[in-house]
Protein backbone atom coordinates (compact mmCIF):
# COMPACT_ATOMS: atom_id res chain seq x y z
CA UNK A 1 0.00 0.00 0.00
CA UNK A 2 1.40 3.31 -1.05
CA UNK A 3 1.47 6.18 1.68
CA UNK A 4 -1.06 8.17 -0.36
CA UNK A 5 -3.88 5.46 0.03
CA UNK A 6 -2.55 4.92 4.05
CA UNK A 7 -3.30 8.40 4.36
CA UNK A 8 -6.40 7.98 2.70
CA UNK A 9 -7.48 5.21 5.34
CA UNK A 10 -5.99 6.84 8.55
CA UNK A 11 -8.37 9.47 7.39
CA UNK A 12 -11.07 7.96 6.67
CA UNK A 13 -11.21 5.97 9.78
CA UNK A 14 -15.19 4.99 9.21
CA UNK A 15 -16.14 2.03 7.31
CA UNK A 16 -18.40 -0.92 7.19
CA UNK A 17 -17.36 -4.16 7.10
CA UNK A 18 -19.38 -6.93 5.07
CA UNK A 19 -19.05 -10.37 6.24
CA UNK A 20 -20.91 -12.72 4.29
CA UNK A 21 -21.56 -15.49 2.40
CA UNK A 22 -23.52 -18.98 2.28
CA UNK A 23 -22.54 -19.72 5.22
CA UNK A 24 -25.07 -16.91 6.22
CA UNK A 25 -27.68 -19.76 5.52
CA UNK A 26 -27.42 -21.69 8.28
CA UNK A 27 -26.82 -18.61 10.52
CA UNK A 28 -24.11 -19.95 13.00
CA UNK A 29 -21.16 -17.82 11.78
CA UNK A 30 -18.25 -17.77 8.87
CA UNK A 31 -16.80 -20.59 10.45
CA UNK A 32 -19.45 -22.98 10.94
CA UNK A 33 -18.45 -25.95 8.27
CA UNK A 34 -14.59 -26.02 10.00
CA UNK A 35 -16.31 -25.62 13.73
CA UNK A 36 -18.87 -28.27 12.98
CA UNK A 37 -16.90 -30.34 10.60
CA UNK A 38 -19.58 -30.51 8.21
CA UNK A 39 -19.50 -32.52 5.71
CA UNK A 40 -18.83 -31.26 1.85
CA UNK A 41 -22.75 -33.29 1.01
CA UNK A 42 -23.94 -31.23 4.20
CA UNK A 43 -22.39 -27.97 3.67
CA UNK A 44 -23.48 -28.11 -0.34
CA UNK A 45 -27.12 -27.85 0.31
CA UNK A 46 -26.20 -23.98 1.61
CA UNK A 47 -24.71 -23.21 -1.80
CA UNK A 48 -27.88 -25.17 -3.78
CA UNK A 49 -30.10 -23.26 -2.03
CA UNK A 50 -28.17 -19.63 -1.69
CA UNK A 51 -30.89 -17.39 -3.34
CA UNK A 52 -30.38 -14.04 -0.96
CA UNK A 53 -33.67 -12.11 -2.05
CA UNK A 54 -33.55 -9.21 0.57
CA UNK A 55 -29.78 -8.72 -0.84
CA UNK A 56 -30.13 -4.86 -1.13
CA UNK A 57 -26.11 -3.32 -1.62
CA UNK A 58 -27.88 0.16 -2.52
CA UNK A 59 -29.73 0.26 0.92
CA UNK A 60 -26.76 -0.98 2.61
CA UNK A 61 -24.37 1.96 0.72
CA UNK A 62 -27.01 4.34 1.62
CA UNK A 63 -27.17 3.74 5.51
CA UNK A 64 -23.26 3.49 5.00
CA UNK A 65 -23.15 7.25 3.71
CA UNK A 66 -26.70 8.31 5.75
CA UNK A 67 -24.09 6.93 9.02
CA UNK A 68 -20.62 9.05 7.60
CA UNK A 69 -18.69 6.27 6.17
CA UNK A 70 -16.22 6.55 4.03
CA UNK A 71 -15.71 2.67 2.71
CA UNK A 72 -16.70 -0.67 2.71
CA UNK A 73 -14.95 -4.20 2.76
CA UNK A 74 -16.98 -7.27 1.50
CA UNK A 75 -15.92 -10.87 1.76
CA UNK A 76 -15.43 -11.56 -1.92
CA UNK A 77 -14.59 -15.53 -0.84
CA UNK A 78 -14.34 -17.18 2.12
CA UNK A 79 -12.39 -20.05 3.58
CA UNK A 80 -15.09 -21.93 2.17
CA UNK A 81 -14.10 -21.31 -1.05
CA UNK A 82 -16.96 -19.66 -2.43
CA UNK A 83 -17.10 -16.98 -4.36
CA UNK A 84 -19.74 -14.06 -4.47
CA UNK A 85 -18.29 -13.07 -8.12
CA UNK A 86 -17.89 -14.78 -10.98
CA UNK A 87 -14.96 -16.27 -11.87
CA UNK A 88 -13.26 -18.53 -14.48
CA UNK A 89 -11.23 -20.45 -11.73
CA UNK A 90 -13.83 -22.32 -9.77
CA UNK A 91 -17.71 -23.33 -10.21
CA UNK A 92 -17.97 -22.46 -6.78
CA UNK A 93 -19.75 -19.33 -7.30
CA UNK A 94 -22.80 -16.85 -6.65
CA UNK A 95 -23.57 -17.15 -10.54
CA UNK A 96 -24.16 -20.75 -10.60
CA UNK A 97 -26.56 -20.83 -7.43
CA UNK A 98 -30.23 -19.67 -7.63
CA UNK A 99 -29.04 -16.40 -7.18
CA UNK A 100 -27.90 -16.55 -10.45
CA UNK A 101 -25.62 -13.45 -10.35
CA UNK A 102 -22.39 -11.86 -9.29
CA UNK A 103 -23.46 -10.11 -6.26
CA UNK A 104 -19.97 -9.07 -5.86
CA UNK A 105 -20.89 -6.50 -8.72
CA UNK A 106 -23.87 -4.70 -7.43
CA UNK A 107 -22.02 -3.77 -3.92
CA UNK A 108 -19.38 -2.23 -5.78
CA UNK A 109 -21.76 -0.44 -7.91
CA UNK A 110 -24.06 0.30 -5.38
CA UNK A 111 -21.20 1.66 -3.03
CA UNK A 112 -19.14 3.94 -5.53
CA UNK A 113 -22.61 5.37 -6.74
CA UNK A 114 -23.00 6.83 -3.39
CA UNK A 115 -19.35 8.06 -3.35
CA UNK A 116 -17.44 5.44 -1.02
CA UNK A 117 -14.59 3.41 -1.94
CA UNK A 118 -14.66 -0.49 -1.96
CA UNK A 119 -12.22 -3.30 -0.65
CA UNK A 120 -12.69 -6.90 -1.15
CA UNK A 121 -11.98 -9.29 1.83
CA UNK A 122 -10.32 -12.39 -0.20
CA UNK A 123 -9.53 -15.76 1.42
CA UNK A 124 -6.75 -17.54 0.01
CA UNK A 125 -7.62 -20.46 2.36
CA UNK A 126 -10.01 -23.02 0.52
CA UNK A 127 -11.36 -25.81 2.57
CA UNK A 128 -13.71 -26.46 -0.32
CA UNK A 129 -10.69 -27.28 -2.85
CA UNK A 130 -9.83 -31.24 -2.64
CA UNK A 131 -6.08 -30.35 -1.70
CA UNK A 132 -6.96 -28.28 1.63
Amino acid sequence: MGKEHLAWFLEARFGMFIHWGIYAVPGRGEWVKQQESLPEEVYRQYFETFDPVRYDPRAWARAAKAAGMKYAVMTAKHHDGFCLFDSAYTDYKATNTPAGRDLIREYVEAFRTEGLKVGFYYSLLDWHHPDY
